[in-house]
């Protein structure tokens, strides 16, 4: 019989409860199609999943994974709009790409020209559909606007910085003093917020305020994001992970908190961007989003930051990295299979 190998948290805690598990290769049921994963994608909402403090992972035990890169294995009878053979892309809302096969709905895939770097493409998913969803269509963001992006030097950071370079922004970048030379490579002014305080550098360098601010930390950086918004401004909060791996009590006070901001009379603007919701609800949105962002890879007009290429076995590796903060960029999962 043949196996696979999939990573399963366990229980919530260190990179010791990622555990490698060996399976028999699963079968596509109705509707779905099997996918040899290539390349996966890790995210920050993977670490907070891990630690227990990502209230939207699946109940324990889980795979963890919410972006891949890989071959249509298996299709079932009834399964239609791909084909096996064929090299694609998608973004699973379920979780579960931790892994050398996984069973997903078609609507989910979309096809992906075979000479594309399989860990370039995995960066777009996740990184870049929510970067694009920021830009277009939360905070809809018009060419030589001023903005400032938290943790620029990250996944979606640098995904920010080039799409919004695309639209002529003039950006704004936080990110500690090691990944300046990054920030500034993407078009970005680095601001060090270990030794500065970037609200007080927004309003000396633009008194007026950026017309938006996005934020994955929430919480007090969330407040101070929107003081450094101009008045009829956008503020766009991606993640509340605070100074830790997030919970229930840090999104439910984030929750709240964009509420009561949305209710001061000052004309700004709150609003969330959860892509995998975005994408569960919006399929249409997804897949127009996606293959564009694709395209624009194929043409080279993006090329994403790869900060580690990991072998799935060394998953905790990969995790650990983003959990001391030293990676840049996107950190990829490659099945070697």
């Amino acid at each position: 019989m043949n196996h696979y190998t999939r990573i399963v948290v366990a229980d919530h805690g260190s990179v010791e409860v990622l555990n490698k598990v060996q399976e028999a290769i699963p079968e596509p049921k109705s509707g779905q199609v099997r996918v040899k994963i290539l390349a996966a994608g890790v995210g920050y909402a993977d670490i907070m999943a891990q630690h227990g403090g990502y209230p939207l992972a699946p109940k324990l035990p889980f795979t963890p994974g919410y972006d891949l890169v890989g071959i249509v294995d298996k299709c079932s009878a009834d399964a239609v709009g791909v084909e096996e053979g064929q090299y694609v892309a998608a973004l699973n809302p379920e979780f579960g790409c931790y892994s050398e096969y996984v069973c997903v709905r078609p609507e989910l895939l979309l096809p992906v020209p075979e000479e594309l770097d399989p860990a370039e493409v995995v960066s777009l998913i996740l990184n870049y559909l929510t970067a694009h969803c920021i830009l277009h269509k939360k905070a809809r963001v018009k060419s030589g606007e001023i903005v400032l992006i938290h943790a620029a030097a990250g996944g979606v950071g640098t995904a920010l910085l080039q799409l919004g370079g695309l639209l002529e922004l003039k950006m704004y970048g936080t990110a500690s003093a090691t990944k300046h030379s990054t920030v500034r490579e993407y078009g970005g002014v680095p601001i060090d917020y270990k030794s500065e305080d970037f609200l007080e550098y927004i309003r000396k360098e633009v008194p007026e305020g950026v017309d938006a601010a996005f934020d994955p930390i929430g919480g007090r950086n969330l407040r101070r994001s929107y003081k450094a918004v101009r008045k009829g401004g956008r503020v766009v909060s991606y993640g509340f992970a605070g100074d830790k791996y997030g919970g229930m009590k840090q999104m439910t006070f984030g929750v709240l908190q964009m509420a009561a901001l949305n209710c001061w009379p000052d004309g700004k603007r709150v609003s969330l961007c959860a892509t995998p919701g975005e994408a569960k609800k919006h399929n249409v949105w997804y897949r127009e989003t996606l293959a564009e962002l694709i395209n624009m890879l194929a043409k080279r007009q993006i090329k994403p930051v790869i900060g580690a290429r990991v072998p799935l076995v060394e998953v905790k590796h990969a995790h650990r990295m983003l959990e001391q903060g030293k990676v840049t960029g996107k950190v990829v999962l490659v099945c070697e299979s």
